[in-house]
């Protein structure tokens, strides 16, 4: 009988310990639109790495749509084990709800953002409609593309570049509000995400600018060929940082915490900043960055804090609803 009872214990904590191994051995990455091609490669980067230095195998799977559409999803119970988005209101969102931790921006370097981007104008081969900057998407002849800045945070560094041109400028809140109201009179449909958008302006052929994050400029020549379009930069763009998180919610329960730890530290290699520089993602490694100074074009940036003080002020004074966004996109229409 003690035997028997042995045996079982031993095949109990055998089947635990199996069964913490397998769910290491498994990441899911909730990821925005419009990274699914840059995580494609840089998950096999990191698979390899895995294997050279821990001697172990690991699948990665990714899950991609508008970055706040991610957030929520993960919210109400989408197992993810990493969220790797497009702008700190998302991963601040799953922090004040416990599903990840309060102190998220300190646990990477960087405030947690390896990457980031800045939003630039795709135009049609050949520029026939001859947009230069901001002020052209306000022409009565334009037709603008951009994606829902309540779903995504594609839409909301597109509206808050648009904002901050104007301020870059020497303009007023009041003009900048008087700006946005002019772009958004020239939007005839709000896409959901990036990728959303980016089909809307290529495939339903509807627009004459795509307001989208720099990097989908690889993604649109390696899906639809060279040559369908040319990429504008203003003269003026905001800062677009990529936050990542740690899902705590998901890897204590999975036990999976070490290998999301791992995943995400790996973002800052050099390996995977050059993968970040080949998808045209602003590397943070200032090494990399400029040996890829032809490919990123210099740009006046400009900060989020500079004109709305954070994300998180901007999401309460410009998209929550009744916020300025809303007033507005209206009043536009």
């Amino acid at each position: 009988m003690l035997s028997t009872t042995v045996k079982s214990v031993v095949l109990a904590a055998a089947l635990a310990i199996g069964g913490t191994a397998l769910a290491q051995d498994k990441l899911l990455n909730v990821s925005y639109d419009v990274a699914r091609e840059f995580y494609k490669d840089y998950n096999a980067a990191f698979v390899a790495h895995y294997k050279k230095t821990t001697g172990k195998d690991v699948k990665i799977d990714q899950s991609h749509a508008g970055s706040s559409a991610q957030a929520r999803a993960v919210n109400d119970g989408l197992e993810a084990d990493v969220v790797t988005f497009n702008t700190t209101t998302d991963v601040q969102f799953l922090a004040d709800n416990g599903v990840v931790a309060k102190d998220w921006v300190n646990q990477f370097p960087h405030s947690a953002a390896p990457t980031a981007s800045t939003m630039l104008f795709l135009v049609r081969n050949g520029n026939p409609k001859n947009i230069k900057d901001w002020e052209d998407l306000t022409r009565p002849d334009v037709k603008v593309v951009v994606v829902n800045p309540k779903t995504g945070g594609n839409g909301r560094y597109a509206y808050l570049g648009a904002w901050g041109s104007v301020r870059e400028k020497g303009g007023s809140d009041a003009d900048a509000a008087d700006f946005i109201a002019k772009l958004y009179k020239n939007v005839p449909v709000l896409a959901k995400g990036g990728r959303d958008a980016t089909a809307t302006f290529l495939q339903r052929n509807i627009g004459d600018v795509l307001i989208t994050f720099e990097s989908e400029v690889v993604s649109v020549e390696r899906e639809f060929g060279k040559g369908k379009v040319d990429a504008v930069y203003p003269s003026a763009s905001i800062i677009a940082e990529n936050p990542v998180a740690v899902v705590q919610r998901t890897v204590a329960k999975r036990g999976s915490g070490e290998l999301a730890k791992a995943y995400l530290d790996y973002l800052y290699s050099d390996e995977a900043q050059e993968i970040a520089a080949k998808h045209a993602i602003r590397p943070r490694s200032e090494a990399v960055l400029k040996k890829h100074q032809d490919q990123f074009k210099p740009i006046q940036q400009f900060a989020v804090s500079k004109y709305f003080g954070s994300l998180a002020e901007a999401q309460k004074v410009h998209f929550n609803d009744g916020g300025q966004f809303d007033k507005l996109y209206q009043g536009a229409k």
